[in-house]
């Protein structure tokens, strides 16, 4: 008897008696696709005749089922999805989208730790439907390529027919294509939502989009995954807006303050003239302008109350600070701030001490530490005479402190103080980065090195700071596998790339920073020994804000220096005390914000307790089991370091705090602080019993 292979033969017909194990299960797919495609024909025919669409069908759907069927020439029964691009091509693709595609990169693999575990794949494609980029689980790549999602495939509507990609490319918005929604019957179990990623003139650049090869969520489940995916579009255009118009001036605002620099912010691209060149869709739409071009064009001082010199004034003083700015058509209120060229705001040695002078993209902290040594705390002056010390002196630094105390900070001043001024500043966090994700940030890899892998590699981020400083920041959640190749790094001054065999010799000046003891974790195997003496050339330590001796001078100093509208700025004694008596688990980071809302919000440059946030001016609870404002036990006091104890009390306070301000920042939503510390929600309720904060808060 011979056996014929029917997945590429029609109409053979086996023998009687020839069982065929597999013959139902195609009987069955056949029967679905033929379904499917009376359904698809009915529906079209049915909106061509006015009858209106199926309810379970949106008009959108039967719109593109239209097409596919008329202007493209398709059938649901077809098969295929044309691969297009090449490897070479592909490559050529990405180099075109420029800084687009290693900002949608970054995103992408954000988007996919929100994602991972529920069977989604992230998906980026170009402005014609051609995918570019793909971030998915390894174990489902084969499910993935079976139904063509994957580099070099072409998804739009004329070639795979109705799918979250082509139509979204054909419709120009967000949309979510659900199961039986797709006009391929092959494609009927995938849920797809894609949404575009624009530029500031509104041409569509790219598609985002997420993707389930076996899709059993409900189409309502859907609006979470379309949720996090256009989120991450706006983000995507926002950091290309900024990097697009980084020579320019760009103002953003928001009807509320605490808004600015968040998601749906305004932005205006201003340049040298006063002319606004780019605006983003919030910007346009907070303004109530019908289109773009009815605020691209236009003179800064004609759409709100600043002039050109003002932008330039700004940009040279403490741009960050918020301030209070009104439209000029109908005086409607916005709040704003200023983002200046960047080459505005180099860092620099001056006069021997150690300054910053202003604030680029990738350095978040605007104060100097001249201004953190304002009242002249001695724990502080010590740090930062030992600092200008051993610049230039090849030693290793380690800066330890909780968050939000200035270590960043303090680490970009010492490298703008030293000889290396002029070569890179490398920062990286150790611990926002999944340990998935840091062998290849820190070492980089050879193209192909790993699936997904850029085809042309990357430099890691020690490549990136040859010749420069490498700032290493919270290096006591370094993974203990990488300890070891860092090590090697440091020792041999030259760093091996993932996939490759070559050596490249980097020279660098490390600069670590964390909140835990590293001591302790070196006793209890958590961080290598020799490693710690490797970096540890000195320990320098900045305290926490409610520590400091010089608070009340350190109040004064930021209100000044984060003060641009008045000649004079006051603040009432009551808001100043409850200013010096609050604990400031945000430390200075937090009173620069606060200072900033409160400076924008007071009234005839006054600063009252009703400008500052309710939990500065609630009373703190007591040691006595009152419960603080956010729902645990009111912190005790920390006291100096004298032992291990203290060093394990020190540090459970700082991890306490940390828990606070991340569960605060993302509205006690437990799920998403979880995933934002890259832990899971059972770790973090355990975490939280432990510290006595309420998890019925965020219940």
């Amino acid at each position: 008897m011979v056996m014929v292979d029917t997945r590429h033969a029609k109409g053979i017909r086996r023998g009687p008696g020839v069982y065929n194990p597999s013959q139902d299960r195609r009987r069955a797919v056949g029967q679905q696709s033929t379904r499917h495609e009376d359904t698809v024909v009915r529906s079209v025919e049915r909106l061509a005749d006015g009858s209106g669409s199926p309810a379970s069908h949106s008009g959108e759907v039967i719109s593109s089922w239209e097409r596919c069927l008329s202007d493209f020439g398709l059938r649901p029964a077809s098969r295929t999805v044309e691969v297009v691009l090449e490897d070479h091509s592909i490559s050529e693709r990405r180099e075109q989208m420029g800084e687009l595609y290693d900002i949608a990169r970054t995103e992408m693999e954000n988007l996919y730790l929100q994602t991972a575990g529920s069977g989604y794949a992230v998906i980026l494609t170009d402005r014609n439907g051609a995918i570019v980029d793909r971030i998915g689980d390894p174990t489902l790549d084969r499910e993935f390529v079976e139904v063509g999602l994957w580099p070099g495939a072409d998804w739009s509507e004329s070639c795979a027919g109705t799918n979250g990609i082509g139509t979204c490319i054909q419709e120009a918005r967000p949309i979510t294509i659900h199961r039986d929604d797709h006009f391929l019957s092959c494609n009927i179990g995938m849920s797809c939502s894609g949404t575009p990623i624009c530029g500031p003139d509104g041409d569509m650049l790219a598609v985002l989009d997420a993707s389930s090869v076996n899709s059993r969520d409900t189409r309502e489940s859907q609006l979470h995954t379309m949720a996090l995916v256009k989120m991450s579009a706006r983000l995507i255009e926002n950091s290309n807006f900024l990097r697009m118009h980084r020579s320019h001036w760009v103002v953003r605002f928001h009807v509320r303050p605490e808004f600015v620099g968040l998601l749906n912010e305004g932005m205006l691209a201003v340049d040298g003239n006063g002319t606004i060149t780019a605006a983003n869709p919030s910007a346009v739409g907070q303004l109530a302008r019908g289109s773009r071009y009815d605020v691209v064009g236009h003179s800064i001082d004609e759409i709100l109350d600043l002039s050109p010199v003002a932008l330039q004034v700004r940009s040279l003083r403490q741009s960050e600070a918020i301030w209070p700015v009104r439209e000029r058509a109908h005086g409607k209120r916005y709040f704003a701030t200023l983002r200046g060229p960047v080459s505005l705001t180099p860092g620099r040695s001056q006069g021997g001490r150690i300054v910053c002078t202003g604030r680029s993209e990738s350095v978040p902290d605007t104060l100097s530490l001249e201004r953190l040594v304002a009242g002249g705390d001695p724990r502080v002056a010590y740090s930062v005479r030992c600092a200008e010390r051993l610049v230039d002196k090849d030693i290793p630094i380690i800066l330890h402190g909780e968050t939000g105390t200035g270590k960043e900070a303090m680490a970009q001043a010492i490298h703008g103080a030293s000889s290396r001024r002029d070569r890179p500043f490398v920062a990286i966090n150790c611990a926002s980065i999944p340990a998935s994700l840091i062998e290849s940030e820190l070492f980089g890899y050879k193209g192909g090195a790993f699936t997904g892998a850029r085809k042309e590699g990357m430099r890691g981020k020690i490549l990136q700071a040859s010749g420069g400083t490498l700032f290493l920041d919270e290096i006591g959640d370094m993974p203990p596998e990488l300890q070891t190749r860092l090590l090697r790094v440091l020792e041999q001054r030259e760093v091996v790339a993932l996939g490759s065999e070559r050596p490249e010799p980097v020279d660098l000046h490390v600069i670590s920073a964390t909140h835990r003891n590293l001591e302790v974790l070196v006793r209890e195997g958590d961080f290598r020994e020799d490693l710690y003496y490797r970096l540890n050339g000195m320990t320098l330590t900045l305290p926490a804000l409610r520590e400091r001796r010089d608070k009340e001078r350190l109040i004064r100093a930021v209100l000044s220096a984060e003060n641009d509208e008045h000649a004079e700025v006051s603040i009432d004694r009551d808001a100043f005390a409850q200013l010096r008596e609050y604990h400031w688990p945000g430390n200075i980071r937090q009173l620069r914000n606060v200072l900033r809302t409160a400076l924008a919000l007071c009234d005839d440059g006054l600063v009252q307790l009703a400008d500052l946030p309710p939990e500065i001016i609630r009373p703190r609870a007591s040691e006595s089991g009152a419960v603080t404002p956010y729902g645990g036990d009111a912190p005790k006091a920390p006291v100096a370091p004298s032992g291990q104890e203290s060093d394990a009390n020190s540090l459970e306070a700082a991890e306490r705090d940390a828990l606070l301000r991340e569960l605060e920042r993302h509205r006690w939503n437990v799920s998403g602080t979880a995933t934002a510390l890259g832990t899971s929600r059972n770790t973090l309720y355990r975490k939280m019993r432990k510290h006595g904060i309420n998890p019925s808060r965020a219940d």
